[in-house]
């Protein structure tokens, strides 16, 4: 698939999904940029101003398999990969696959499950595979996880460990909407469901050339460098416990090209890692002591240094076409 016929569809799924988030087209573009990159979305956010409506509207958006599940504290990892169950006819154990086998697999208030169910999701979305009682079964791809959760601290919710929160590409969050997007929505929502008039934009066939079309990006060797730059200035900030991980480098760079493409560009710009910097980096990275807000949070924080990081890192000149 050409990168024209890319950016055509992805502007399909855009529209597709602004139909039913109202006044968040931040959020959209960032939703839909890791969607094109494949990989996994995370967002974080209270209750109740549409995390779940982005990652619905989203899955509805591509005719593929969608599963969902509701991550609840006594939910377990069986629950999430699927179990094997003695066949007394055959007299022999037989798998039977978890939700986790779907194109797009909707975790909803993921860090609401205790740490050892969140856990069940590690090994397939890095691997795209799921092991059970020692056998290994590939998961169809495309393959995403698109996983909201709630503020930590809110009642009955789980930090996610570091090496969860790694494997999401990006974080992002949704906000209140202003006064106008609130008011259309309550008159577009009074007696109607959005969600049920939304059509697939996408087979799962184009899904995967497009994925595989943006992969194709070209990047330059002065960006990637710039990009390296950037996160091993993470591992050195003194106002960070912990800096990001080489698979930060892959997904920021990743990242990079779906935003390129959405914008219709055969080739990354500086502008895109910069811009892609805080939802890409912001969850991976742990703040010192002294770092954290007053109310003992790092998010702000963080998002505060990684921008200074930015600007703090020199930009190569003439990327686009060298």
């Amino acid at each position: 698939m050409s990168l024209d016929l890319v950016h055509e569809a992805a502007m399909r799924i855009r529209d597709n999904v602004q139909s039913v988030i109202d006044g968040k087209p931040d959020a959209v573009e960032m939703a839909l940029t890791v969607f094109l990159a494949g990989g996994h979305l995370l967002i974080e956010d209270v209750p109740g101003v549409g995390k779940t409506m982005l990652a619905k509207a989203l899955g509805r958006s591509a005719d593929c398999t969608v599963s969902r599940i509701q991550f609840t504290p006594d939910l377990l990892p069986s629950d999430v990969t699927g179990v094997s169950i003695f066949n007394q006819a055959a007299q022999e154990f037989q798998f039977k696959p978890g939700p986790v086998f779907a194109n797009i697999v909707i975790g909803d208030e993921i860090n609401r499950a205790s740490p050892k169910t969140q856990s069940a999701l590690l090994e397939c979305m890095e691997e795209g595979q799921v092991t059970v009682d020692g056998v290994t079964h590939r998961l169809t791809a495309p393959f995403t996880v698109i996983a909201t959760q709630n503020p930590v601290e809110m009642e009955g919710t789980y930090s996610l460990p570091e090496a969860q929160r790694d494997r999401f590409m990006a974080r992002i969050s949704m906000g209140y909407p202003d006064q106008q997007a609130e008011l259309r929505m309550l008159r577009s929502r009074d007696n109607a469901q959005p969600l049920e008039s939304l059509r697939a934009e996408v087979t799962a066939g184009q899904l995967e050339a497009m994925l595989a079309a943006v992969q194709s990006v070209f990047v330059a060797d002065v960006v990637m460098q710039y990009a390296v730059a950037l996160v091993q200035a993470t591992r050195h900030e003194p106002r960070l416990r912990l800096g990001a991980s080489p698979r930060a480098t892959l997904q920021l760079v990743r990242a990079a090209k779906a935003r390129a493409a959405l914008d219709g560009r055969e080739f990354v710009l500086p502008d895109d890692i910069d811009h892609l910097a805080v939802p890409v980096l912001g969850h991976r990275l742990i703040p010192v002591a002294r770092a954290l807000n007053r109310d003992g949070r790092g998010e702000a924080n963080v998002a505060e240094i990684v921008e200074s990081i930015v600007l703090a890192t020199p930009v190569p000149v003439a990327a686009a076409g060298s």
